[in-house]
């Protein structure tokens, strides 16, 4: 019988020998000394038969930006199991490990990039973050973008984080990174750094990239204002010479292509990561709803994993401050959903309205009008990996 077991340095080795069977990779010396390191920030389980780890899963716990506010959350990685040991429960049971630790430790919500996406939505987990990617030719970005400033290259992490910072604070999902995690997992490989700054040398954006293969591709374009966007397209018009195109992700809502004179280029949308609300009567207490008047709107919650998250729950605003009553019986009036759709409506991901007209969501139209007046438009965004 498998039992669940908190992993520690001790059994590096074998977590990593998993990870690199697991995902098909192999780590050189110097990587593992890095994978070593990072897995410091990691809280890790695995269950085991006897001696041997049967399977495992890494906790990240990484705090978020969401409606502009900071939540503690959990962060699912590396999740794999030997195959001999597959289909025996093993996940599920580390799945369900994980949540508790994160509701019991104020984590109350969680994201992971899933191996497959009907998987992990039977464990209450939703797609919640897309990505935008464009391949365009670099002659596209050759325009007089009429804006005045200029780039140079910095090694300046403090400045980034700065940069960084404003621009997260837009969307749903951003991590609130530290200089570790700069270190560890966004300034890594040989990338490029430049700063935008504007006519008065005020830093207005960044971009980390790097050209190969006759290809310049932007791992992160971020900025505070339109002329910070303008100049940094500037300057990466300026690497014509060297390659004769450009690729980046951006998140769903972006318009570049309405400042671009051609913009028939190649535009993709892919589902990225997944979120799932850990602690629902918590983590709506905490929300950030928008001010939508005296108003009181019911929702009837189905959480089939997390049974507790069930139940009814009344949100009422009175004079700017809003009030969460949880009844744990199950009534019929009001907004019906599964945590997977609450996720969604309140990353931003899905609008409510959107959803009951896909019939994910029951109701009334007039409940459903009402919930959109609750919840604040802004657009899901995750511009990093774990």
């Amino acid at each position: 019988m498998s039992e669940i077991k908190r992993l520690t340095e001790a059994h590096y080795d074998e977590i990593f020998a998993l990870s690199q069977f697991a995902f098909q990779y192999e780590l050189t010396d110097e990587a593992m000394v890095k994978k070593r390191e990072e897995a410091e920030r990691h809280i890790i389980w695995g269950t085991k038969d006897y001696d041997k780890i049967t399977a495992k899963l890494h906790l990240l716990p990484l705090p978020c930006y969401i409606n502009g506010k900071e939540f503690e959350m959990g962060g699912i990685s590396a999740v794999a199991t030997w195959p001999e040991y597959r289909r025996k429960g093993n996940i599920k049971k580390l799945l369900e490990h994980a949540l508790y630790y994160m509701k019991e430790h104020g984590q109350m919500v969680s994201f992971l990039h899933p191996f497959s996406i009907p998987f992990y939505r039977k464990y209450g987990w939703e797609l919640a973050f897309t990505e935008k990617k464009y391949t365009i030719p670099i002659e596209r970005l050759m325009k007089d973008w009429s804006v005045d400033g200029y780039v140079r290259r910095t090694d300046d992490i403090s400045l980034l984080q700065r940069i960084y910072t404003d621009y997260a604070k837009q969307f749903n999902g951003p991590l609130v990174r530290d200089e570790k995690w700069w270190k560890q997992r966004v300034l890594t490989g040989k990338l490029n750094k430049a700063v935008a700054y504007n006519g008065k040398d005020q830093a207005e954006g960044y971009i980390l990239y790097k050209v190969k293969d006759e290809v310049v591709t932007i791992e992160e374009l971020t900025y505070r204002t339109l002329d910070g966007l303008k100049i940094l397209l500037q300057f990466i018009a300026n690497h014509d010479s060297m390659a004769p195109k450009v690729k980046m992700t951006v998140p769903e809502n972006d318009n570049l292509p309405l400042l671009i004179d051609e913009p028939r280029f190649e535009q993709k949308l892919e589902p990225y990561f997944m979120a799932r609300i850990v602690d629902v009567p918590q983590f709506l207490r905490h929300y950030p709803f928008n001010d939508a008047g005296d108003r009181s709107i019911t929702l009837v919650v189905e959480d089939s994993f997390m049974l507790e998250n069930s139940g009814t729950y009344q949100i009422s605003q009175r004079d700017g401050k809003t009030a969460v009553t949880h009844i744990k019986e199950r009534k019929e009036e009001g907004v019906q959903c599964s945590v997977q759709q609450l996720a969604g409506i309140l990353l931003g991901h899905n609008r409510p309205e959107e959803l009951y007209r896909l019939d994910l969501l029951k109701g009334t139209a007039e409940e459903v009008e009402t919930l959109e007046g609750f919840i604040p438009h802004r657009q899901t965004f995750f511009p990093d990996f774990f």
